[in-house]
């Protein structure tokens, strides 16, 4: 377990983190909305990420990168509507469905609607851990399959002794979270957004911020 309490641990622990992914392994971490689990975006990363988690291994995962410029390099298009929200709402508990990245990212990625799902994380110590580390790494809920995400490391550890004592999980302890609501979702992939999954931003703040560009 390797603690995350700011940036400059985020220096620290970032070689660390980089060469436990290279190795195929995965990572639980904190984010500004719940624990996740991730992996790079590699198809060995999803296998693993989908076997720990006991999902089906073609259901997608989500993408968190630590800015703009990462996300221009993975290939990720952001139509009119979707740049809207990223301004007005990214780093945040925004996460966009995006068109684009054929080729750089792994099309098990995509979901049903043929975009793959993003965020940029307002989470200061992640966001930097991830820059340094240089690549998105993905994000699921740390959680079992139909159980409530874990709000601290001990909690993760607690459901995932197996994996972490293997060495396929490494925990960042970033300190326990409180209750917030998952992120909001919205599939920009299409003419006009469409909110998948109510979270983190209320839909009169969506409208407020960005008027005929909230779905």
């Amino acid at each position: 377990m390797l603690a995350l309490p700011d940036v400059a641990a985020a220096q620290t622990i970032a070689p660390v983190v980089a060469a436990h992914l290279a190795g195929g392994g995965m990572l639980a971490y904190p984010t500004e909305t719940v624990y996740g689990l991730g992996s790079l975006p590699t198809d060995a990363g999803l296998d693993a990420l989908a076997a720990l988690k006991g999902r089906p291994p073609r259901k997608p995962f989500l993408l968190l990168v630590s800015g703009m410029a990462m996300l221009e390099r993975t290939g990720l298009v952001l139509g009119p509507a979707a740049r809207a929200l990223a301004d007005a709402f990214w780093p945040g508990p925004l996460t966009l469905v995006l068109s684009g990245a054929e080729g750089r990212l792994p099309d098990r990625l995509r979901g049903a609607e043929g975009g793959i799902a993003v965020r940029w994380t307002s989470h200061p110590a992640m966001a930097a851990l991830i820059d340094r580390i240089g690549s998105p790494i993905t994000s699921t809920s740390a959680n079992r399959p139909g159980g409530a995400p874990a709000p601290g490391a001990a909690s993760v550890a607690a459901l995932f002794p197996e994996a972490i004592a293997t060495g396929r999980l490494l925990v960042i302890d970033g300190g326990v979270l409180g209750n917030v609501p998952p992120s909001t979702l919205i599939d920009c992939t299409g003419p006009m957004p469409v909110l998948i999954r109510d979270g983190a931003i209320p839909r009169d703040e969506l409208r407020r911020r960005v008027g005929r560009h909230a779905p």
